[in-house]
């Protein structure tokens, strides 16, 4: 299923002899809307979840460089074609996107392996007196977070 808003931009690994250079994401991307702030979130073990929050009017930016995630997608935004559709994504180096969530969306995700690390990417500034965001728990809307096919 799709979720109205979200995008998954497909990324390149430029290699060469040293290495390789991922581009995450332009200002002049059409889906960017404007920076607020970039941060690091890292889980040291694998099923770690943190979930699940939505934004009235931040933009979240997840790309995942280090480890593997599932992130879980639930859109709660009564006027979206898309309303109440639930959405998984599994992203990784192997698998390098950027994740583009609008507001309204709830998101969280799980580490599939240890020392996963997610750069974040945010349209706003967080802030801690105020914070734009609304958090209910990670087992809501009957998510399932197993591992399929092991």
């Amino acid at each position: 299923m799709t979720i109205e808003g979200l995008q998954l931009v497909p990324l390149k690994a430029n290699v060469d002899d040293r290495g390789y250079l991922i581009e995450i994401v332009h200002s002049t991307d059409s889906f960017f809307k404007k920076f607020g702030q970039v941060y690091a979130v890292g889980d040291f073990s694998k099923g770690t979840i943190r979930a699940f929050h939505k934004h009235n009017k931040l933009w979240d930016y997840f790309f995942i460089v280090h480890g593997a995630a599932k992130f879980g997608f639930v859109d709660d935004r009564k006027k979206s074609v898309t309303y109440k559709n639930i959405c998984t994504v599994n992203a990784s180096l192997l698998n390098p996107m950027l994740i583009a969530v609008p507001p309204g969306v709830f998101h969280g995700w799980m580490a599939l392996s240890d020392d996963t690390v997610m750069i974040s990417t945010a349209s706003e500034v967080y802030n801690r007196k105020n914070p734009d965001e609304i958090r209910v728990p990670f087992d809501s809307f009957g998510f399932d977070w197993s591992i399929k096919f092991k």
